[in-house]
């Protein structure tokens, strides 16, 4: 038996207030604080990259550049050519030019067999009344047919690849004059 409840059965409830004070410490507020988290180690690593946001995200958007210009060089070394730029008057900037594959008959075949597929020609127009003309200026060789059986004096065939506006105007020029290819 406690001293606080022998007080209180011999004595009166004024008394038991009274002789329990002294024995029974007084209560006190139970003070603040954070909550305990146990077993959760992952957190570190969560708490690490919220903290460090801002420099996450400048390093993704300097490898997003990176990959960008990247990507554009490894398409200039493949040969794509870039779109001609064209002088306008307050119009729009040009769209991105679609390349398309333009089979062409050249005068000379043995100047054909010379070429390779990713060199890059001019396409020439030789007309007998006027000087020659370039109807294709850079244009990428994309495949050289195996030259046709029994084909004497037609010259040969090689695929380029041209913007669809140079490809016109070599079907065009093909037409009504002989081509011929110089190597860029």
């Amino acid at each position: 038996m406690s001293l606080c409840s022998t007080a209180s059965s011999t004595s009166s409830t004024s008394s038991t207030s009274s002789a329990c004070l002294p024995a029974c410490p007084p209560a006190r507020p139970v003070p603040p604080f954070p909550p305990l988290r146990v077993g959760r180690g992952g957190d570190r690593l969560r708490r690490a990259v919220r903290r460090r946001r801002r420099a996450v995200s400048a390093g993704l958007a300097v490898l997003a550049a990176a990959l960008a210009v990247g990507g554009t060089e490894a398409q200039a070394s493949r040969g794509a050519a870039p779109p001609p730029v064209r002088a306008s008057h307050g119009a729009a900037p040009p769209a991105a030019v679609r390349m398309v594959s333009a089979p062409v008959r050249i005068a000379d075949a043995a100047t054909v067999r010379l070429l390779r597929p990713g060199d890059r020609v001019d396409v020439v127009a030789a007309e007998r009344a006027g000087p020659p003309k370039v109807v294709a200026a850079g244009a990428r060789v994309a495949e050289v047919p195996r030259p046709e059986q029994g084909v004497g004096d037609g010259g040969a065939l090689v695929v380029l690849s041209v913007p669809r506006d140079t490809a016109r105007d070599l079907v065009g020029a093909g037409a009504v004059t002989r081509l011929a290819v110089t190597l860029c």
